[in-house]
């Protein structure tokens, strides 16, 4: 599918990446970027869970600081984007990414389904604060690391959470990772898993710096399953 533009406050619009499933219609699920923007990994994510039978719609979270950046899979592309993620308008973000939940629950190919969020690195994290703020049917976090700081915020969310960490993560500790495990057993419907040799951005293919190939294939498994369970 080709880009799309994604209503926002005060008549605005954000851009945004649609993909349908075969069928043209199904459950919805809003996929909250990584810091390299709406790039080709993005994309593919919401090819990947169109595949499923998922109608996936990714926003564009940079549209207050940096509209349409996508930015390149390497060291030089990561510096890039640790500069313009200090930009972010992280509150604003999050405002975006819940505009994205109700603009997709408005289309035509989602019918009245449930629509859930999915989210990797700033997206998990973003992910995880929409489900404190907002009602998505399903919240789906890849290490997000603002995640572990927030934990006061869980008894808000009342919607089922899988959440993804790898042990070998430089920016997030594993006792940080575990500590968001811990709180998980506490709220029924919610997971949370370690890929003993999964590291940060472990599902990101597009980055030989971070892809890990077995970790991640693990990972989507889990989230293909955990779908079906909550989204349908």
């Amino acid at each position: 599918m080709p880009a799309t533009e994604i209503p926002v406050a005060g008549g605005a619009t954000m851009g945004g990446h649609l993909s349908l499933p075969e069928s043209g219609e199904g459950p919805g699920i809003v996929v909250l970027m990584e810091i390299f923007g709406v790039g080709s990994y993005i994309r593919r994510a919401t090819e990947r869970l169109a595949e499923l039978g998922y109608v996936a719609l990714a926003p564009d979270l940079y549209r207050r600081v940096a509209p349409g950046l996508e930015l390149e899979h390497d060291q030089d592309g990561l510096k890039q984007a640790m500069e313009a993620v200090q930009r972010l308008d992280h509150a604003g973000a999050v405002e975006d990414a819940v505009a994205a939940v109700e603009a997709l629950r408005e289309r035509p190919e989602v019918g009245g389904r449930a629509v859930g969020v999915l989210g990797f690195c700033l997206g998990g994290g973003v992910a995880y604060e929409v489900a404190v703020v907002d009602d998505p049917a399903v919240a789906v976090c890849y290490y997000g690391s603002t995640i572990p700081g927030r934990l006061d915020q869980a008894d808000r969310i009342e919607c089922p959470v899988l959440f993804h960490f790898g042990a070998e993560d430089e920016y997030i500790p594993v006792a940080d990772a575990e500590r968001v495990c811990a709180m998980a057993e506490q709220h029924a419907g919610w997971e949370c898993h370690i890929q003993p040799d999964g590291g940060h951005a472990f599902d990101n293919h597009d980055s030989p710096m971070f892809s890990r190939p077995e970790a991640a294939a693990r990972a989507w498994a889990i989230t293909e399953a955990f779908l079906a369970r909550t989204l349908g």
